[in-house]
């Protein structure tokens, strides 16, 4: 794993979705990504799920161009969409968060 620096972002799994990354669907995994300039939040979200089948397939549409409906992804605890969306730069340093929607009634 890469060293936490100023070159990188963090990536955390939460609750549910962490069974995508090999987990038991609770607690956090924790992932250090590299940011080279020009890097976007889709770059690094396709870097960790090109290394997760499973995710890869939960996160995307079947098109590959855009996120599915049941994973939220906050960028610096901020709902993507709300301040950054997947073309945004990150900076190092910046956290990416995803988590799982939960629906009932």
């Amino acid at each position: 794993m890469p060293k936490v620096g100023a070159r990188h972002a963090t990536v955390e799994v939460t609750g549910w979705v962490t069974k995508f990354v090999g987990g038991d669907g609770s607690g956090r995994k924790l992932y250090t990504e590299p940011v080279a300039a020009g890097d976007t939040v889709r770059d690094i979200l396709r870097r960790v799920s090109a290394r997760h089948p499973e995710l890869d397939a939960a996160l995307w549409d079947a098109s590959k161009r855009e996120l599915g409906e049941n994973i939220e992804v906050l960028v610096n605890d901020a709902v993507l969409g709300i301040s950054h969306t997947l073309d945004s730069e990150l900076q190092p340093g910046d956290h990416l968060t995803l988590v799982g929607q939960y629906m009932g009634g």
